[in-house]
């Protein structure tokens, strides 16, 4: 049971077989690519910005420890992949709104991560939650 549950997360989640050289050519090291990804959060809204900031922080502090290369291959390979879909210029963080999450993926997650992304999910819902014109005027820019 055990082998084949790190067997489906081992798997790539992308439409290509995993190609170690071409993975590993494309991938940072740790401390470059999260330095790259906060920088590029940068160019988020605020709200963006620092709920990304802290999941990100929160990721890599949670994977300094992994010694299994093809899960660091992974970590890595699919936070390249985030980062490559991060706007780039000041501008394109305004109408930044993210992708949809591919069926595919979803069904390759495990119990923890399926857990993970439902907090992740609650906690934008209350980021996000639009606000009226009435609303702002009456409780000033605060949110509950």
């Amino acid at each position: 049971m055990l082998r084949l549950t790190a067997v489906r997360l081992a798997e790539s989640v992308s439409k290509q077989p995993l190609n170690l050289r071409e993975a590993s050519a494309a991938l940072l090291p740790p401390l470059p690519l999260y330095r790259r990804i906060l920088r590029a959060h940068r160019n988020l809204p605020y709200e963006m910005r620092s709920l990304g900031d802290d999941y990100v922080k929160a990721e890599f502090r949670r994977h300094k420890e992994t010694t299994n290369k093809v899960h660091i291959i992974g970590f890595l390979s699919q936070w390249k992949m985030y980062l490559d879909q991060l706007p780039a210029g000041p501008d394109g963080g305004k109408a930044f709104r993210g992708a949809p999450l591919d069926p595919t993926t979803l069904e390759k997650m495990s119990a923890e991560q399926l857990g993970q992304l439902y907090e992740v999910m609650h906690v934008t819902k209350d980021v996000w939650r639009p606000v009226t014109p009435e609303q702002d005027g009456e409780t000033g820019s605060s949110r509950s």
